[in-house]
């Protein structure tokens, strides 16, 4: 399994709308799972070349709306785990509790 954190940003202030609209965009066609919060977009899949595509497709989108485009990538790539997206905040929420 394979999960990825990224934060996408684009030049000037004006560009942050449009990297909100375009990460709304990727959310509507990703096929794989993905969550979006106030500082990260995380996107959970099987294989390192589906969830890099979907880091991919989102940065190619801004970056053809803007003159530059930054990206801040995490990534945990554990074989053999499922559902980690989900089981993390589990864990948390169980041990606050």
């Amino acid at each position: 399994m394979v999960n990825c954190s990224f934060a996408l940003s684009s030049l000037t202030m004006m560009r942050f709308i449009c990297v909100g609209m375009i990460l709304a965009l990727v959310q509507r066609w990703c096929t794989l799972r993905l969550t979006t919060d106030a500082m990260f977009t995380t996107v959970e899949g099987e294989t390192w070349d589906e969830v890099m595509g979907v880091v991919k497709a989102a940065v190619e989108a801004v970056k053809a709306v803007a003159p530059r485009a930054s990206v801040v990538i995490k990534v945990d790539w554990r074989d053999g785990v499922t559902g980690a997206m989900d089981s993390k905040v589990a864990t948390v929420e169980r041990v606050l509790s």
